[in-house]
């Protein structure tokens, strides 16, 4: 399946969520989600393995993207389309050597000189946040804002992803400021109805 990044991007969790990633991706698809990140934190590795191959079976099913947050070791074990690095994590030329070309990177960055780095990198998109004041993180980065994302808009060319306390009154103006996409995660997973709150995130850039 070729990449393509939708203009909405969820991000599974569990503590926010309170369901499975298996339940979540199956609520998320039910919305018109076409790509998704497993997310998690908190659990161990084996534990985030099986909770990975239930998702990946449910993505299969569904025909959803599936991008693993952190864990190459993980992405590669359940054959996920990808894996999403932060600063921290493995970094992207390392990981492309033992993705291979068809795999999708993505890569967090949280300043212009970050994402310069990141555009010699190669990775699929860049994502650039927090945007705004975000809780799903325990130690957030400090908050870049709009003004960042034009600036970044302005000097790469590669495709971008917002993230960090984006929700559906403000992500036509994230899209519009330069973003490809905005990735969302308590907007979308902390309402009683996931399948029609992601309904809604679709429709609004339809």
């Amino acid at each position: 399946m070729p990449f393509e990044l939708p203009k909405i991007y969820p991000i599974t969790d569990v503590l926010i969520s309170g369901i499975s990633h298996a339940e979540q991706i199956e609520r998320l698809a039910a919305g018109g989600a076409t790509l998704i990140q497993l997310r998690e934190k908190h659990a161990p590795a084996l534990a985030f393995y099986k909770s990975a191959v239930e998702a990946m079976s449910v993505a299969a099913r569904l025909g959803v993207q599936i991008i693993i947050n952190d864990r190459v070791d993980i992405a590669l074990a359940v054959k996920a389309d990808g894996v999403h690095l932060g600063q921290d994590d493995l970094p992207p030329s390392h990981a492309r050597r033992l993705l291979g070309e068809s795999r999708i990177i993505g890569f967090s960055t949280h300043t212009l000189k970050q994402a310069l780095a990141a555009d010699l990198e190669p990775i699929d998109y860049l994502a650039i946040g927090p945007l705004f004041e975000t809780a799903t993180k325990e130690n957030p980065d400090s908050v870049v804002g709009i003004a960042l994302l034009r600036e970044i808009r302005r000097v790469t060319s590669r495709p971008l992803v917002a993230i960090g306390g984006i929700t559906l009154e403000t992500a036509r103006s994230v899209i519009e400021a330069g973003a490809d996409s905005v990735a969302v995660i308590s907007d979308l997973l902390s309402t009683k109805d996931v399948s029609k709150r992601t309904r809604m995130f679709v429709d609004s850039f339809a």
